[in-house]
């Protein structure tokens, strides 16, 4: 966390300190520091930890299902100094993980027009007592279901924001090497435009010496121009990568801008996979099944399991028992015996159950429907890492072949360059030659961003969360 803050303070210096260093002196952004801001300080990250917040928020709700309560109903009439009535009844509940609540109760009445049930001794009545369901909602009920839920909930808003933290840097590194790109791109013109200035230069010495033709100067110029014009392209699609960057970049919840003089740093290949944690990747298997897309499914899938065994037990007839002991003294516990007591019993059945049967076939489809999501997001998943980890291979002789390929094009324009002052080639070979250079080096510096781009979306197909910035 030090270096974190060390690296912070740094970054912040080399984003505003014009006054203390010069306008001109580069400043680099390694690749490493970049997601250690984005991991620290970007909005979406903050955002991604709010979707667990929000599971634990809802699993607490669902544990107040189990919270024990005090209940207390009171009442009273009197109208022409007469009391009719004054009912105090406070009860205290203990639901329990099954179908049982313990409670105990106190009632007193009072009153000179009081029902023939509610006449109790003077002093008041208690009860200890258990209800419970015998056949519905026993094994399963719906307090028992929303926590259940509410854990797998959990699970799955877990998965979901490491799906979310992966989405986000790897996006930020997509960013990133855009910008490597767009900077390279505009040191390859920058070069060439050079090339160009110097060859005009030296066609003009040529032209007034009487070694060369007029014409000479119009096209070295001409091909001046068109570096120009490459340099100014490259100029706008490096500002603009730039500003991408910067979207991925705050601190303290404030937006930063990078300045013309900070440059990107291009990561080696092992680096970026050490910095990736994609170093030793071999079980395909075991790998797919982690990722947080699956991790969600699988939570989603324990959830409705758990809301079909509710719909199952629905078809039962509900068979509510109640029981209660009854004394006129609480601290007494002899005195709560069998004969004194208040019981209730409730039994209700539907006669066709077509509502519960309805719901519990929704609920078999549901299932069948998240399974069928698995299996095809399990598979798209295992062979995506498969075609990347082929591609990165691929990528990899590509780049050996494109170094090889600049390497004898340089060759041929500096041949064709001394020909040409010998007398013995024209500016239009030399142009020609020059120009399938440029492309080549454009073309490599497209390959090595595709290898980098490869990396990251192996990164992004593991659905990786943690990142190596030490």
């Amino acid at each position: 966390m030090k270096n974190l803050v060390s690296s912070i303070l740094i970054f912040g210096c080399l984003l505003f300190t014009a006054s203390a260093v010069s306008q001109n002196e580069d400043q680099f952004l390694s690749f490493e520091e970049y997601l250690a801001y984005v991991k620290e300080h970007h909005p979406l990250m903050k955002q991604a930890n709010l979707t667990l917040s929000m599971g634990e928020a809802n699993l607490l709700r669902a544990r107040g299902g189990f919270d024990p309560k005090i209940e207390v109903d009171y009442g009273t009439k009197k109208f022409k100094n007469t009391d009719y009535y004054n009912l105090l009844n406070s009860t205290f509940k203990i639901p329990t993980w099954y179908g049982v609540e313990f409670k105990a109760n106190f009632e007193k009445n009072s009153g000179e027009y009081l029902n023939a049930n509610q006449k109790i001794p003077d002093e008041g009545l208690y009860s200890a007592g258990i209800s419970l369901s015998l056949a519905q909602g026993l094994l399963t009920n719906e307090r028992m279901a929303s926590l259940k839920q509410a854990k797998f909930f959990l699970q799955q808003s877990k998965a979901d924001r490491d799906l979310l933290v992966n989405t986000i840097l790897y996006e930020a590194s997509l960013a990133y090497f855009e910008w490597i790109e767009a900077s390279n791109e505009k040191e390859i013109y920058f070069n060439f435009l050079e090339n160009a200035r110097t060859r005009v230069n030296a066609v003009t010495r040529s032209v007034e010496e009487g070694d060369k033709a007029a014409i000479d100067i119009t096209e070295a110029r001409i091909s001046l121009r068109n570096r120009d014009l490459e340099l100014e392209m490259a100029n706008l699609k490096l500002r603009k990568a730039s500003l991408r960057v910067s979207n991925y970049i705050w601190l303290n919840n404030i937006p930063l801008e990078l300045e013309d003089e900070v440059k990107p740093v291009m990561p080696e290949i092992n680096v970026l996979e050490n910095v990736l944690i994609l170093e030793g990747i071999t079980n395909l298997e075991e790998i797919s099944i982690e990722h947080p897309k699956l991790q969600s499914l699988i939570a989603k899938r324990k959830g409705l399991v758990v809301d079909r065994n509710l719909k199952r037990n629905k078809l039962l007839p509900k068979v509510d028992v109640q029981y209660n002991f009854l004394s006129e003294e609480y601290d007494q516990v002899n005195n709560f015996n069998l004969d004194n007591y208040k019981a209730y019993l409730n039994i209700s059945f539907p006669l066709f159950l077509r509502k519960e049967r309805g719901d519990l076939k929704l609920a078999n489809y549901k299932l069948q429907d998240i399974d069928y999501s698995f299996a095809s997001e399990k598979l798209a998943i295992t062979n995506k890492i498969s075609a990347i980890k082929v591609e990165i291979m691929s990528l990899s002789t590509q780049n050996t072949l494109i170094d090889e390929i600049v390497e004898d094009y340089n060759a041929l324009v500096i041949a064709e360059e001394r020909k040409f002052f010998l007398g013995e080639s024209s500016l239009f070979l030399i142009n020609a030659r020059e120009q399938k250079l440029i492309d080549s080096k454009v073309k490599q510096n497209a390959l090595l961003i595709k290898q980098l781009n490869a990396t990251a979306n192996l990164y992004n197909a593991l659905g990786n969360t943690e990142v190596n910035l030490n």
